[in-house]
C-alpha cells in the first residue's frame, strides 16, 4: 500500500499499530501526537502511568515506548513512507522520548524488512500458556537475534545450564515481589475484573495457568487474589529463553532495547512462535546484575520465553487518539487528524 497524505485513514494505521506494543502490566504508558505540516509523530511517556515500585528509574516505561516506537516505524513502511527516528530530541519536554518523521518512498526494489512484519503485529501478544517444548529451530532462533542486533541490541540465547540459572533468578524476583506489601498493592492495581470495560491492566482472564513443577516462574498477577483459582498445568520441561541487553544503560539504549524487543517478538510472531516476556529480575538491582553473568559486561533488559503452543489470553487496549501538542494553537485551528473513538481490543 503507497500513500502520501497524512490522513485520518494513515494516522488511524500508524497509531492503532503503535497501541499494539507489549507494555509493562499492560500499562500503556504512552502519548501521541502528530506535526501533519511536519509529518512527524511525536512519542512521549505517560508519567501517570508509572510503576513507581517495580520500576523506580522508568527502565520499563522506556522499553515499553521504545515498543511502541517500533510499531509505529513498521506501520510507517508499510504504507510507503520511510520513517526517520530521532530519540531524547532536544525539545525542552522530559516526557518527549521519540519523534517518527514520515519521510518519502523507499527506492524501487530497495528490501523493506519492517514492511514485511506489519501482519505481525495485529496477531502478535504475550502468551502464558505451557509451550508444547518442541524446540525452535536454529534459523528462526537466528532471524530473532538478528532483529535484535539490527537495533542496537542484543538477544543471547543461553545454553540449558545457563537458561535454568537465568530462570532461577527470575524464580527469585518473583518470590520477593510476592513478599513485598508495596509492590503486591501495585500489581493489584494493574489486575482487573471481567467486564469492567477499562482498556488498561491485565484482565483475569489473560493471567494464564500456574505452573505445577515450579520452574517457569509466570509473574504471579493473582498473588493478592488466591480466590482467583488459576488452574495448575505442566509447563514445558526445557525452557527456551532469550536474554535482551546492550552495551550500555542510557535512556536511549533503553529506548533502543524496547525498539529490538518488539522487533524480536513480531520476527518470532511471522514464524508462528508464541513468546512471553519475564521482567521480574530487572525490578532488583542486585538480580539484574546476577543476569548479565559474573563478567557483568552488559546491561540487561528482560527474560524473553519462547516456543510453540496455544496463542493465550488477550488484553485490551485504548484507542490512540493524538493528543494536544506543546504550542498548539486553540482548538479548532488546526486539523488533529484524530483516530475515529473507541477501544481497540488487541493483544499485550
Amino acid at each position: 500500500m503507497q500513500t502520501r497524505e497524512v490522513d485520518a485513514t494513515a494516522v488511524q494505521t500508524l497509531l492503532a499499530a503503535a497501541v499494539a506494543a507489549p507494555s509493562v502490566h499492560n500499562t500503556q504508558p504512552w502519548r501521541f501526537g502528530l506535526r501533519a505540516d511536519s509529518r512527524t509523530v511525536e512519542v512521549r511517556a505517560d508519567h501517570a502511568r508509572w510503576l513507581t515500585a517495580a520500576d523506580p528509574e522508568r527502565r520499563a516505561q522506556h522499553l515499553s515506548v521504545g515498543a511502541a516506537v517500533l510499531n509505529l516505524r513498521v506501520a510507517a513502511d508499510h504504507l510507503g513512507w520511510t520513517p526517520v527516528v530521532e530519540l531524547l530530541p532536544p525539545a525542552g519536554d522530559p516526557s518527549l522520548l521519540a519523534t517518527v518523521r514520515l519521510s518519502g518512498p523507499p527506492r524501487t526494489g530497495e528490501p523493506r524488512p519492517l514492511a514485511d512484519l506489519y501482519e505481525a503485529v495485529e496477531r502478535r501478544h504475550t502468551s502464558r500458556m505451557p509451550f508444547t517444548g518442541r524446540p525452535v529451530p536454529d534459523p528462526v532462533v537466528a532471524d530473532m537475534t538478528g532483529a535484535a542486533r539490527a537495533e542496537g541490541a542484543y538477544l543471547e540465547v543461553p545454553d540449558i545450564v545457563a537458561g535454568r540459572r537465568l530462570l532461577r533468578l527470575t524464580a527469585a524476583a518473583e518470590a520477593r515481589n510476592a513478599a513485598s506489601a508495596e509492590r503486591t498493592a501495585e500489581t493489584r492495581a494493574w489486575l482487573t475484573a471481567p467486564g469492567t470495560g477499562t482498556p488498561f491492566g491485565i484482565p483475569a482472564t489473560a493471567l494464564g495457568p500456574r505452573d505445577s513443577s515450579g520452574h517457569v516462574p509466570m509473574r504471579d498477577f493473582a498473588a493478592p487474589l488466591p480466590t482467583l483459582g488459576r488452574p495448575t498445568l505442566r509447563f514445558e520441561r526445557h525452557v527456551q529463553v532469550g536474554l535482551l541487553w546492550t552495551s550500555h544503560d542510557r535512556r536511549q539504549d533503553w529506548l533502543r532495547a524496547g525498539q529490538a524487543l518488539q522487533r524480536v517478538l513480531l520476527t518470532a510472531t511471522a514464524h508462528g512462535v508464541r513468546t512471553s516476556m519475564l521482567h521480574q529480575a530487572m525490578e532488583w538491582p542486585d538480580l539484574r546484575a546476577a543476569m548479565s553473568g559474573p563478567r557483568r559486561r552488559h546491561c540487561p533488559h528482560l527474560l524473553i520465553r519462547f516456543g510453540y503452543g496455544p496463542e493465550g489470553g488477550r488484553t485490551p487496549r485504548a484507542a490512540g487518539t493524538p493528543g494536544p501538542l506543546p504550542g498548539d494553537p486553540p482548538a479548532g485551528a488546526r486539523d488533529p487528524r484524530p483516530i475515529p473513538p473507541g477501544r481497540r481490543p488487541t493483544r499485550k
